[in-house]
């Protein structure tokens, strides 16, 4: 298989387009989001508009639960992990690796072998989950630049408006030049 080349500014729009099923689902792991093949850059950008469109994010993926998506409120009170609503994405990688890798600590730390066996039981759809993305990803040449990139940050989210920057005196510009004279120039009565 070729190894699919896409340009870093890119990179982020692809990576939340590969989706797979959550641990809620009937298969955790199960390829949402087409073939774990090569996208060419219009297959990539129509598929991020569609589940754009389908989808709100949600803690470590995106719920995919309509009326949540139409603003509603979730009526699993937020329990995304549990629902067979909420998938990951490729974005969500990095997120998920490290939750595993919490699961395991504590189960190494539990007090015996039933409560160990009994973490681990408990992880294993989500453990399927997280190996069903990476075999996404690495289908599409995308799993080594998935684990380089950490983008579910606070500056992911505000990146957009913390780069867009005001300066005050055009804003207090703005102010006087469009807004105050339409509020200055009342007619005084006679």
């Amino acid at each position: 298989m070729v190894p699919l080349k896409i340009a870093a500014s890119d990179l982020e729009d692809v990576l939340h387009a590969v989706w797979v099923a959550g641990p809620g689902a009937a298969n955790p792991g199960e390829l949402l989001s087409g073939e774990s093949t090569p996208l060419t850059r219009e297959q990539a950008l129509a598929l991020a508009l569609d589940l754009s469109r389908r989808s709100t994010p949600a803690d470590g993926g995106f719920c995919t639960f309509q009326p949540v998506v139409q603003g509603g409120a979730c009526p699993w009170k937020l329990d995304c992990e549990n629902c067979d609503k909420f998938v990951l994405s490729g974005a969500d990688l990095l997120y998920w690796r490290r939750k595993q890798e919490q699961w395991r600590s504590i189960a190494e730390r539990a007090p015996d072998d039933a409560t160990a066996d009994y973490l681990h039981q408990v992880f294993e759809p989500t453990a399927r989950a997280i190996a069903g993305l990476e075999k996404a990803l690495a289908g599409l040449g995308l799993l080594d630049q998935a684990l380089a990139m950490d983008l579910r940050r606070p500056q992911d989210y505000f990146h957009r408006i913390w780069s867009t920057n005001f300066r005050a005196t055009d804003l207090a510009g703005l102010a006087e030049d469009d807004i105050l004279p339409e509020l200055t120039t009342t007619e005084q009565p006679a």
